[in-house]
C-alpha cells in the first residue's frame, strides 16, 4: 500500500514508479478512500470548482458577527485598481484573494479548508490568479493541488496541521509549505525542488504561534493568510532558481513538529497570550462575552 509518511517517502516512490509526484498521491488517495482513479480525480476538481466559487461569491460588503473583519479584500482590491499600490500584477492578486477568502471563512461563507478553514486564502490565492490568467490547465491545477494534499498529509503525520497542537505555524506555515510545493509542479519544477520550497516556507513561519483575539479565527488570523501566500510564493522561486534548504526538509518537518509540542499552551488557540492577551485583545473579548450573555 502506499504511504505518504515522508517526503523522502514520496520521492522514493516516484523513483520506484516512474510515476510523477502527483499520480503518488493520487494513488495513495485512492487506496486510502477505496475510490477509483476517475472517483478521486472528481473529488479534487470538485475542490478547485469550490474554491473559483467562494472567490467569485466575495462582495466586500459583509461583516463577520464580531465585527473585527470584512471588507478588507474589497479595500486591497480598490486599492490595486487605483495604481498607487507597491505590489502589482499577480502579487497584488495573491493579497487580495488571501484576504477574500480568509474573511469569507470568518463571515460564515463556504470555504475549502487547506489544510484548515483557518488558512483556507492560502493555496487558493496562489492558484486562483494563475488560472484566471490561463497560465495554466485545469488539469494542471489539480495535479498541483495533489501535490499540496501529499505535502499537508506528510505535515499532518509527522508534525501537525491544528493550531491547537503546534501554533499557527501548524495552519499557516503548512498551508504556505502546500501552496509552495504546487506552485514549483505548476512551474516545471524537480521534485528535489518542490521539497526545498516545503522545507523554506516552513523554516519562514517556524514558530508562529496561534493567538486568536477572543478566540475567533478573525484577528490576526485573516492577515496571516496573507503572509502564508506571499511566503509560498517566495519560497517556490527560491527552489525554482536552484537555492536549496541546507536541512532536508523531512528534517525540518520534525524540527516544526518539535517546536509546536514545547510551544506554550498560551501560544496554541486557547487565546491566552500574544495578541489575544493585550488590553485591546481583551476588551474584544470582554465585549464579545457581554453580547453573548445578552
Amino acid at each position: 500500500m502506499a504511504t505518504l509518511d515522508s517526503i523522502q517517502d514520496i520521492l522514493n516512490q516516484v523513483e520506484e514508479t516512474g510515476k510523477p509526484f502527483w499520480e503518488i498521491v493520487l494513488d495513495y488517495d485512492m487506496e486510502e478512500r477505496q475510490v477509483s482513479r476517475e472517483q478521486s480525480i472528481n473529488k479534487m476538481l470538485y475542490t478547485f470548482k469550490t474554491m473559483q466559487e467562494a472567490a467569485e461569491s466575495y462582495t466586500g460588503t459583509r461583516k463577520s458577527v464580531s465585527g473585527l473583519v470584512g471588507g478588507d479584500g474589497l479595500k486591497m482590491r480598490q486599492y490595486a485598481q487605483s495604481g498607487q499600490a507597491i505590489t502589482d500584477g499577480f502579487i497584488s492578486e495573491v493579497i487580495i484573494e488571501a484576504l477574500s477568502m480568509a474573511e469569507s471563512n470568518a463571515c460564515m461563507c463556504r470555504i475549502v479548508a487547506a489544510p484548515t478553514a483557518g488558512a483556507c486564502g492560502v493555496m487558493p490565492a496562489v492558484l486562483l490568479p494563475l488560472y484566471r490568467r490561463n497560465d495554466y490547465s485545469e488539469q494542471q491545477i489539480l495535479e498541483a493541488l495533489y501535490v499540496a494534499c501529499g505535502i499537508g498529509a506528510v505535515i499532518a503525520t509527522k508534525a501537525s496541521i491544528a493550531g491547537a497542537t503546534g501554533g499557527c505555524q501548524a495552519e499557516i506555515g503548512t498551508a504556505s509549505a502546500m501552496a509552495a510545493g504546487a506552485l514549483v509542479n505548476l512551474r516545471g519544477g524537480s521534485n528535489q525542488q518542490i521539497g526545498h520550497a516545503v522545507a523554506i516556507a516552513i523554516k519562514n513561519l517556524m514558530g508562529l504561534v496561534c493567538d486568536p483575539v477572543a478566540g475567533l479565527v478573525e484577528v490576526p488570523c485573516v492577515k496571516r493568510n496573507v503572509i502564508g501566500a506571499l511566503n509560498a510564493v517566495s519560497a517556490a522561486d527560491m527552489a525554482l532558481a536552484g537555492i536549496e534548504s541546507r536541512i532536508p526538509v523531512d528534517e525540518v518537518i520534525d524540527a516544526m513538529g518539535e517546536v509546536g509540542r514545547r510551544m506554550p499552551v498560551e501560544f496554541r488557540e486557547t487565546a491566552l497570550g500574544g495578541l489575544a492577551a493585550t488590553p485591546t485583545g481583551k476588551a474584544v473579548k470582554k465585549r464579545m462575552f457581554n453580547q453573548t450573555n445578552n
